[in-house]
């Protein structure tokens, strides 16, 4: 058995085939998580969880690129990840109302994302200001709900750690997270590790991508009692993939490296893997 901690099946990339998605990944053993990145998306999640009688959960939440509208192109990374955004404010009480659904099981995908940074300073500091009051806010929706939370993090790492570690003592309390797609480098991997959450792992370490950190060196510094696997479907589809949009069932590929990295058996992988997210997820 696997879980895909981390998909989009909630997405409109899957508009037209969910259900047969879905099924095929049931019949592969596999569990899956879909996570919201706006409030619609977020409440599609639910829906489809709810379909289910066990196997598919929910995660909600506002992703920090749908704060301001623009185009968001990725395609250095994955062609699939071309798409406009939409401002939306965070609303803690619909937000609330929606995490309260037995299906959701996490608060995310929440975070700091400045890939897209504005290039005057002033700009630049309220664009930051603004991800960080949002992502507060969601993180006392996560603590105020005893839900763990999936934290997205693009080229802002070191806040990110600097905005834990001076807004709440979490070494010192159960609550805890998956850092999601992880990129961060050896030093940073450490201060995620003592802070209490689990790294996510995805096709990204699948694929040769110079401005990222090695993978292998990342991999082998996380115990395998603190990983977690994904797919971030129908985004970073594996090499092996037979098709362009990625979906859960190559999960399996992620997990397959992993195993080859550390030296241990896909099934030690697997079973680790799986316990982590039940753990975590209380799934």
């Amino acid at each position: 058995m696997l879980i895909d901690t981390h998909t989009h099946l909630n997405f409109n990339a899957f508009k037209d085939d969910t259900n047969e998605i879905i099924k095929r990944t049931l019949e592969n053993d596999i569990w899956m998580i879909n996570v919201g990145s706006q409030y619609t998306t977020s409440k599609r999640a639910v829906e489809i969880a709810e379909r289910y009688d066990k196997g598919v959960f929910a995660a909600i939440g506002l992703h920090p690129i749908h704060l301001q509208e623009r185009k968001v192109d990725a395609s250095e990374i994955d062609s699939q990840a071309v798409f406009k955004t939409r401002a939306e404010e965070f609303d803690y009480e619909s937000y609330k109302k929606l995490a309260q659904n037995p299906k959701v099981v996490a608060i995310g995908e929440i975070g700091l994302d400045y890939y897209y940074k504005p290039k005057t300073k002033n700009k630049l500091e309220q664009f930051k200001q603004k991800q960080k009051e949002t992502f507060l806010k969601q993180f006392n929706l996560a603590k105020e709900l005893n839900l763990p939370v999936i934290l997205h993090c693009r080229v802002a790492h070191n806040d990110l750690i600097h905005t834990l570690n001076t807004k709440y003592q979490l070494q010192d309390s159960a609550f805890s997270g998956v850092i999601h797609c992880f990129t961060g480098n050896l030093e940073q991997t450490q201060k995620f590790l003592e802070l209490g959450f689990y790294i996510g792992l995805n096709g990204l370490i699948l694929k040769n991508v110079p401005a990222l950190p090695d993978p292998v060196e990342i991999i082998n510094q996380i115990p395998l009692e603190r990983i977690l696997l994904e797919t971030d479907s129908p985004y970073l589809t594996p090499p092996q993939a037979k098709e362009e949009r990625n979906q859960p069932v190559n999960v399996r590929y992620v997990a397959e490296r992993i195993a080859q990295i550390k030296k241990v058996s896909y099934e030690k992988v697997a079973r680790i893997t799986t316990q982590n997210a039940k753990e975590l997820f209380k799934i």
